[in-house]
This record gives C-alpha cells, sequence and structure tokens, in this order.
C-alpha cells in the first residue's frame, strides 16, 4: 500500500484514496495506521502489509527542494 505523509503543522497526516490517519507523532501515527488497517479488514490477522510513505515536497518551501529529491520517505510494516 502506498500513502502520503505530510505535517499540518500540527500533526503527521498520512493518506491515501482508502483512508487518512493523523496523529502529533510518528510513533503514535504507526499505531493509528494500524489500528484502522485491522477495523478496515486491510489486514489480516497474522498477515504483514508493508505500507510506503512518500513525503509530500510540496509541504516544503520551493528553494529548499533542490537540495534534496525528497524530504524523508519510510516503510512501515503493519501486522494484522
Amino acid at each position: 500500500m502506498e500513502m502520503i505523509i505530510s505535517h499540518n503543522g500540527k500533526d503527521w497526516v498520512a493518506e491515501n484514496e482508502l483512508l487518512k490517519v493523523q496523529a502529533p507523532t510518528l510513533e503514535q501515527l504507526d499505531i493509528t495506521l494500524a489500528t484502522k488497517m485491522r477495523s478496515m479488514r486491510l489486514v489480516d490477522s497474522g498477515q504483514v502489509k508493508k505500507v510506503f510513505m512518500a513525503f509530500n515536497n510540496a509541504t516544503i518551501p520551493q528553494w529548499i527542494r533542490q537540495y534534496a529529491q525528497h524530504y524523508f520517505n519510510r516503510i512501515v510494516e503493519v501486522r494484522g
């Protein structure tokens, strides 16, 4: 599964066409994501699903984008 991750000034936000989760820390975001995926049956018991989160570069100033291709990307493993 792929998601876009950004920060809205208060919370980290990860979203795609299926779901949107947000939390004040990345650790809490991962927990919220796993809980939501389990409740939506996007990951079953005993299953491991990798979630690729690509950072939304549009949220950082244009002048700094030339120095880095991305702010950060991450992969989270969600266990059912």
